[in-house]
């Protein structure tokens, strides 16, 4: 089974930067589309960014488009997700997900078979 595992939230101050992790453990990311997506309290999920394994294509959500980078380290089997010029809009867990390549359509998150636990990002001044 894929597990996955995000790091890196924390509380921020607008226009700042953090820089999310998840590690993936049991199978290579290769063959995965890796997403991230977000939850404010009291709204619905929201899909960030996603990159496939097997080729580096990505696709970010227009609310985040120039400010956010979605990366993949393979050596350590690792997506990141750099996240620069924050917004207080921008507050929620972030969730790490991954699905198959082949049966995953970008962003709809109901294609995801693996979930991370979730991390807080707060961006507040």
């Amino acid at each position: 089974q894929l597990q996955l595992v995000e790091s890196g939230g924390g509380l921020v101050q607008p226009g700042g930067s953090l820089r999310l992790s998840c590690a993936a453990s049991g199978y290579s990311l290769d063959y995965y589309i890796i997403g991230w997506f977000r939850q404010a309290p009291g709204k619905e999920r929201e899909g960030v960014s996603c990159i496939s394994g097997l080729d580096g294509t990505t696709i970010d959500a227009d609310s985040v488009k120039g400010r956010f980078t979605i990366s993949r380290d393979s050596g350590t089997n690792t997506v990141h997700l750099q996240m620069t010029s924050l917004k207080p809009e921008d507050t929620g867990v972030y969730y790490c997900a991954a699905g198959f390549e082949a049966t995953v359509d970008g962003l709809n998150q109901h294609d995801y078979d693996y979930w991370g636990q979730g991390t807080q990002v707060t961006v507040s001044s």
